[in-house]
C-alpha cells in the first residue's frame, strides 16, 4: 500500500475513533442500572424501569423520570421493570432502556462504544444471555464480554486478581443473591438464588394488605424497608411510621402505623433464606478452599448488603467473619471496569468470546 493510501486509512481510523466512546462496564440489575466509563467512573445510576403508554405501547420515560411516575401513573401509562430476577423479562423494553442509558453514558459526539463488559448472574441461560447481547447490539456496542456478577463483585470489593487463596463474596441485589468463591480472579464455585432485597418490599406490601387492611405501593414499601427493616432485633422496636394507602375494604384512602418490630418479623424469613443459600454453597467447597474462607470470612456486596444488622446476622448464623465492601452497590460495576486493566484475565473469564456485534473495523483500535 502506498504512503498516501496508508495515511488515508489512518486518517479514516482517527475520524472513526472520534465517534467512539470509551469502553463501558454495565451492571444491569432488576432495581437499577449502573454504567461506568473507563477513565470517567460511574456516569449512570438510574432505576431499571420504563414508563409505557398503554394505548400504543410507546416508551415515554426511562430510569429516573419513569420512577417518578411509579405509583402515580396517568390512566393510560404503566411503569414496568423489564428485568426480573436479574434477567430479561421484556426484551423490547430492555433494548430501549439499555439504549437510553448507554446514550447518556457516552460523551461528546460519540455514537458507538468500542467495548462493554456486562454482568450476568451465575446461572444465566443461553437464551437469557443472547437477549442481553441483542440489547447491547441495539445500543450500538461493538464488542461485548459477559462476566459473572460474583467475579465482578469480588474484584470490585478488593480481592486481588492474582491471589492464590480463596475468597468468598455474597452479592445481594434487588432480585437475586449471588454467592461465589474466587481464586486467582477465577470462579471455582458459584450459585444464584432468585431472591433479594426487593422480596422484603413485596413481603411488607403483602403483610399490610392481609393483616392491616391497607394496600400500599412499591415506593412506600421500599421506604419502610430503608427506614425500619433490620436483620437483627431492632434497638428501637417501637419506632413507628404512619403509612398511607388505600383501605382494602372500603377502597377509600387510609393509614396505619407500622413498627420496626413488625417489619423485623417480615424481614427475617427472607434473610434466613439468603443465609441458607450461602450455607448450602459453602458445603460444596473443597476442604482447602473451605479452610481459606474460614480464615478470611465473607465479603458482602450489592445494595442488600446495606440492610441494618445483616453482617451480624450472617456472622452468627454461619460462624464466619463477615464484612461489607466499600460502597457495596458499586462493587460489581467497579470490578467490571477494573477488568479492562487485566486484558488476559478478561478474555480468560468471559462467558462469551470477545463477541463482535458490529463492523470489526470499529474495533481495530482497541487497547
Amino acid at each position: 500500500m502506498s504512503f498516501i493510501g496508508k495515511t488515508g486509512r489512518l486518517i479514516g481510523l482517527t475520524a472513526l475513533r472520534q465517534l467512539v466512546s470509551d469502553s463501558m462496564a454495565i451492571d444491569m440489575g432488576s432495581a437499577s442500572t449502573l454504567i461506568a466509563v473507563r477513565g470517567r467512573g460511574v456516569v449512570v445510576d438510574e432505576p431499571s424501569v420504563v414508563a409505557v403508554n398503554k394505548v400504543n405501547g410507546e416508551v415515554i420515560a426511562v430510569g429516573i423520570e419513569a420512577h417518578k411516575m411509579q405509583g402515580r401513573e396517568a390512566r393510560d401509562v404503566t411503569v414496568i421493570a423489564p428485568l426480573v430476577d436479574g434477567v430479561v423479562a421484556d426484551f423490547e423494553r430492555t433494548k430501549t432502556m439499555l439504549d437510553h442509558f448507554v446514550r447518556k453514558a457516552r460523551s461528546g459526539l460519540s455514537h458507538f462504544s468500542r467495548r462493554a463488559i456486562m454482568s450476568v448472574i451465575s446461572e444465566v441461560t443461553q437464551v437469557e444471555q443472547r437477549a442481553l447481547l441483542a440489547a447491547a447490539e441495539e445500543a450500538r456496542i461493538t464488542r461485548v464480554y459477559m462476566i459473572e456478577e460474583g467475579q465482578g463483585a469480588a474484584i470490585g470489593a478488593g480481592v486481588p486478581v492474582h491471589d492464590e487463596h480463596a475468597a468468598a463474596v455474597v452479592d445481594i441485589g434487588a432480585g437475586t443473591t449471588n454467592v461465589a468463591a474466587i481464586i486467582s480472579g477465577s470462579i471455582i464455585a458459584s450459585r444464584a438464588e432468585r431472591i433479594g432485597s426487593s422480596d422484603i418490599d413485596l413481603a411488607i406490601m403483602d403483610r399490610l394488605r392481609r393483616h392491616r387492611g391497607l394496600t400500599i405501593g412499591v415506593q412506600t414499601a421500599e421506604r419502610l424497608k430503608l427506614e425500619l427493616s433490620s436483620a437483627i432485633e431492632p434497638e428501637e422496636p417501637n419506632k413507628k411510621i404512619n403509612v398511607r394507602g388505600r383501605d382494602v375494604q372500603t377502597g377509600s384512602p387510609g393509614a396505619v402505623d407500622i413498627t420496626a418490630a413488625e417489619v423485623y418479623t417480615i424481614t427475617l424469613p427472607i434473610i434466613r433464606r439468603i443465609a441458607e443459600e450461602v450455607r448450602s454453597m459453602l458445603t460444596e467447597l473443597a476442604p482447602e478452599v473451605a479452610g481459606d474462607i474460614y480464615e478470611r470470612g465473607l465479603i458482602l456486596t450489592g445494595g442488600g448488603a446495606l440492610l441494618e444488622g445483616l453482617p451480624q446476622y450472617l456472622q452468627r448464623e454461619l460462624d464466619l467473619v463477615v464484612r461489607v465492601a466499600d460502597d457495596p452497590r458499586f462493587a460489581i460495576v467497579r470490578g467490571l471496569a477494573q477488568l479492562y486493566e487485566e486484558p488476559l484475565l478478561l478474555r480468560r473469564v468471559s462467558r462469551t468470546e470477545a463477541h463482535p456485534l458490529m463492523d470489526t473495523e470499529a474495533t481495530a483500535f482497541e487497547t
